[in-house]
C-alpha cells in the first residue's frame, strides 16, 4: 500500500494532516472519518484503508481539528467543524482527481458522515462502525458535574478513555442540535451499518436506531466479539471485507457513475 502525507484547509482555517493511499488502476475513492478524541492512525484505520486499497480504492484518512497530526486547537472544534472538516476533505479529494465515492465514519465520525455526505455530490454510499443513534450520545460518557461546569464556564477539561481534553459548551450544543433521523431522512444514499454488540462504548441499540430509521438499500452487520475500538486485526478485517464488499454493490466502485 503505496501512501504519501497531505495537508488541506480545515473548516476552521487551520492545517488538517491526512495520508493518503493509492490503489493501482483505483475504481473509487473513500473518505475516513476517525473517531471522537482519536486519530486517523487508530489501528483500525489503517488496517481497513488498506484492505480497501486492496480491493482498488484510494483512501484518505486525516485528522480532525486538533488531534493527531492536525493543526487548530481541539477547544475551538464542535461537531459542526467535524462535519466542515469533512467537507474539506471531500473537496481536497475532488480537486485531486480521486472522489469521493464512498465514507467511512466511526463512531462519532460516523455521526458526521451523515451530514457531510449531504453536501458531498459525488459520494455513491456510506459505511458506519460503531456510531451512535443520537450524537449527544457522548454525554454518557462525562460526568454530570464536568456537564455542569462547562456550561457555567464555557469550557472545561474532563477526561475521556483516560486522556483529558477540553470539551467547550459549544461543542455540546452541537451534540445537543443534531437529529439523526432527520440526518438519515435527508441522505438518500445505501447505508450501511457495523455494530458489535459486544461495544460497551456505544451499546448496539444506537446502529439499531440507525439501521432502524434508514430508508432501503440499507444492511446491518454484527460484528461479534469485538470491542468500540477494533482492536482485534481480525475483527477489522472482517468489518473491511463487508465495508468492500457494500461499496462494491452500491456504486462507490465506478469513477465518474
Amino acid at each position: 500500500m503505496t501512501s504519501r502525507r497531505v495537508r488541506f484547509e480545515g473548516h476552521l482555517s487551520d492545517e488538517l494532516s491526512g495520508s493518503l493511499h493509492r490503489a493501482e488502476n483505483a475504481r473509487g475513492g473513500i473518505l475516513m472519518a476517525h473517531c471522537f478524541t482519536c486519530s486517523s492512525d487508530l489501528a483500525v484505520n489503517v488496517r481497513i484503508a488498506k484492505h480497501l486499497v486492496e480491493r482498488g480504492y484510494n483512501v484518505l484518512r486525516f485528522d480532525f481539528t486538533g488531534l493527531g497530526r492536525s493543526g487548530g486547537d481541539f477547544q475551538d472544534s464542535t461537531f459542526v467543524s467535524n462535519v466542515g472538516d469533512l467537507v474539506r476533505a471531500a473537496q481536497w479529494m475532488l480537486d485531486a482527481g480521486l472522489g469521493p465515492t464512498g465514507m467511512f465514519g466511526h463512531s462519532l465520525g460516523g455521526s458526521a458522515c451523515l451530514i457531510a455526505a449531504g453536501r458531498i455530490r459525488t459520494v455513491a454510499s456510506l459505511v458506519l462502525l460503531g456510531t451512535p443513534g443520537t450524537a449527544d450520545h457522548i454525554l454518557n460518557h462525562i460526568a454530570t458535574d464536568d456537564v455542569e461546569a462547562i456550561e457555567v464556564e464555557g469550557c472545561k477539561e474532563v477526561e475521556l478513555a483516560g486522556r483529558r481534553f477540553p470539551i467547550s459548551k459549544d461543542f455540546l450544543d452541537d451534540l445537543h442540535a443534531y437529529e439523526h433521523g432527520e440526518a438519515i431522512a435527508d441522505l438518500g444514499r445505501p447505508l450501511a451499518i457495523i455494530h458489535s454488540p459486544d461495544d460497551r462504548t456505544v451499546p448496539i441499540s444506537e446502529g439499531e436506531r440507525l439501521f432502524a430509521a434508514a430508508g432501503q438499500p440499507k444492511a446491518f452487520y454484527p460484528l461479534i466479539g469485538a470491542n468500540h475500538l477494533v482492536t482485534d486485526p481480525e475483527h477489522a478485517r472482517r468489518a473491511a471485507v463487508f465495508a468492500a464488499d457494500w461499496f462494491d454493490a452500491t456504486g462507490a466502485g465506478s469513477f465518474g457513475s
